[in-house]
């Protein structure tokens, strides 16, 4: 998780948060959600975080929404990453909809520049 939370980071997503929802579902561990300024500003977000990904050894089982730059999800099955324009995430309000899961404020590890 903390690969593609550092990607995020050093495409300057904004509000980026993960949600920990061991025990409230099956379909994965956790949520990382992130905002892009721009549908290219999102996209350019979404390919960091499957490039770091894949360095890892983690490539993605599933990647929807890429080309619209509106919204991507990126499922590493053990992580979903949603990357949203701002409207877009209004419009899904996923911490919301989630809001019984622990929230992890993303902040840089302090050797990391920002």
């Amino acid at each position: 998780m903390r690969t593609a939370l550092d990607a995020a980071d050093d495409r300057k997503a904004r509000d980026i948060v993960a949600l920990d929802l061991r025990g409230l579902s099956n379909a994965t561990d956790y949520f990382v959600v992130a905002s892009g300024t721009s549908e290219a500003h999102v996209r350019g977000i979404a390919d960091l975080v499957v490039e770091r990904m894949e360095a890892l050894g983690s490539p993605a089982h599933h990647v929807e929404g890429l080309t619209g730059g509106r919204w991507a999800l990126l499922d590493f099955v053990d992580v979903v990453v949603h990357i949203f324009h701002p409207e877009a995430r209004a419009f899904y309000q996923l911490e919301r909809l989630w809001g019984d899961a622990p929230e992890i404020r993303y902040s840089p590890a302090p050797e990391r520049k920002v």
